[in-house]
């Protein structure tokens, strides 16, 4: 619920995925979850003109349209303790169809969701993750034997790709979660890439996670300058 924008970083996860055909989100609500239910309970009060009938026949009508009018919003009690993969067993009657999206509430990407979908149907496995090459937190400095530094970059790439979540999911992924102690990003995950189930999509574009403050004030600095690439939407 932490504010880019004055909006929190969920609300603008949410506006990524309903700009791409998805408005219809289950949110595993854990620590402080009332917080979240009490801002979705809110939400067209606080984002519409209203009139309000006081009295025994108490009612209130909106006026006008916010942007999210077409969204829902399943709000999903998951527990204060449960791990990623209980969570996701614990939504499962919420979820409809053979295949559903899966993501964290800490990052923004300017992720192309109907490409990642593609690529997903493409291969016919069970499971695709979206994956990054991460910046390192420092300047990295290639040094020589006499302590010279030969060259210097400010928080380059490095190697390797992390998962950044943005998944695509075959119902079946359900099977693999066995307790809510499971954490989803290992034996789950693990057994998937092990059966030959699990594809990355490597994703070249905007990813950034909010983790602290630094990281707070860089993406705000971004919408506040128009220049924040995960802005779809109109």
């Amino acid at each position: 619920m932490v504010e880019v924008g004055g909006r929190p970083i969920l609300w603008h996860i949410m506006k990524i995925y309903a700009h791409y055909g998805f408005p219809n989100f289950v949110l595993c609500l854990g620590y402080r979850g009332n917080v979240i239910k009490e801002y979705f309970l809110n939400y067209d009060a606080m984002n519409s003109d209203c009139t309000i009938c006081l009295g025994q026949k108490r009612q209130i009508a909106f006026h006008g349209e916010h942007g999210e009018r077409d969204c829902t919003v399943t709000l999903a009690d998951t527990g204060l303790d449960t791990m990623t993969g209980g969570r996701l067993k614990r939504v499962a009657r919420y979820l409809d169809g053979d295949e559903f999206l899966l993501t964290y509430g800490d990052g923004l990407a300017d992720i192309d969701l109907g490409r990642l979908i593609e690529f997903h149907r493409s291969h016919g496995r069970l499971a695709t993750v979206t994956a990054v090459r991460p910046t390192s937190r420092f300047g990295v400095m290639d040094i020589g034997s006499d302590g010279g530094v030969r060259r210097f970059a400010e928080k380059p790439l490095i190697e390797g790709w992390v998962n950044v979540g943005f998944f695509v999911l075959n119902r079946r992924v359900l099977d693999y979660v066995t307790s809510d102690d499971c954490v989803f990003e290992k034996e789950p995950l693990q057994q998937l890439a092990g059966e030959g189930q699990l594809m990355s999509y490597l994703h070249e574009g905007f990813f950034f996670a909010m983790d602290t403050y630094r990281e707070y004030k860089h993406l705000n600095e971004l919408w506040d300058t128009s220049a924040a690439p995960w802005k779809v939407w109109q």
